[in-house]
């Protein structure tokens, strides 16, 4: 899906960007600059009245912060999530690191997140549950001592930005009826664990968008769109194009 390919060299660029001083509202312009450059629109700007084309994720923010004018800071952990529709398709991804280099404790915590997206994406095959994807991040996640975030869930993805079903990052039986959804090929998902370092809870600020986490410990996301495929599940939002996994 060529919007997935355009959404993983947009947070390559970005990730190139992403060095004390810069600022969110110029990550922001680039991103869209590079979207448009590629022939597609940005998903997030509009929808739903949001009004940027990434969210930016500073230290204790979950999800859906708005890009503004200050400038990032060594040491800060930054999760930058984006799409792109061309095509009549939709990408959707997410990448978190931190500025300057991490410390310990926030690449652990950067690692427990990625692998736990890892870990979700190898349980996307034919034939199994959506609800095995959700046992393996909230798995990996809690074996090294995290919580994944649940009030906030990844999301079928195609046409529309989201579509059902949606993809817990967690199981909790009977909570959600899409947990007993069988999966099959050609099927389009985002998963996308946020993971934080203290309680699963979350709170929202006045603007109505910006998720924190409610101890205002830090959080890292990371997303990819798959597709589900007869084989070995299907990274579509990568930079180099589409890479199947079989390691998960």
């Amino acid at each position: 899906m060529a919007a997935g390919q355009i959404v993983g060299e947009t947070l390559e660029l970005l990730r190139e960007h992403l060095v004390a001083g810069v600022t969110g509202a110029e990550l922001d312009r680039l991103a869209e600059q590079h979207i448009r450059e590629r022939g597609a629109q940005p998903s997030f700007k509009g929808y739903r009245d949001y009004p940027a084309t990434v969210c930016i994720e500073i230290d204790d923010v979950v999800v859906h912060g708005i890009p503004n004018q200050k400038p990032l800071q060594r040491g800060q952990l930054v999760g930058i999530d984006l799409g792109a529709y061309y095509n009549g398709y939709h990408g959707d991804a997410c990448f978190s690191a931190v500025v300057g280099g991490a410390d310990e404790a926030q690449q652990k915590l950067l690692d427990a997140t990625q692998g736990s997206l890892m870990a979700g994406i190898g349980q996307a095959r034919a034939g199994n549950k959506l609800k095995e994807i959700s046992k393996a991040i909230q798995r990996y996640a809690e074996a090294r001592g995290y919580q994944v975030v649940r009030e906030l869930v990844g999301h079928g993805i195609g046409e529309q930005l989201h579509e059902p079903p949606q993809v817990p990052n967690f199981f909790n039986a009977g909570e959600f009826r899409d947990y007993e959804l069988v999966l099959a090929v050609g099927m389009t998902l985002a998963i996308e664990p946020m993971v934080n370092g203290g309680t699963h809870q979350v709170r929202v600020d006045s603007d109505g968008w910006t998720v924190r986490t409610a101890d205002g410990q830090p959080s890292a996301h990371f997303e990819h769109t798959i597709a589900i495929t007869e084989s070995e599940p299907l990274i579509l939002t990568l930079a180099e194009g589409a890479r199947f996994v079989s390691d998960g």
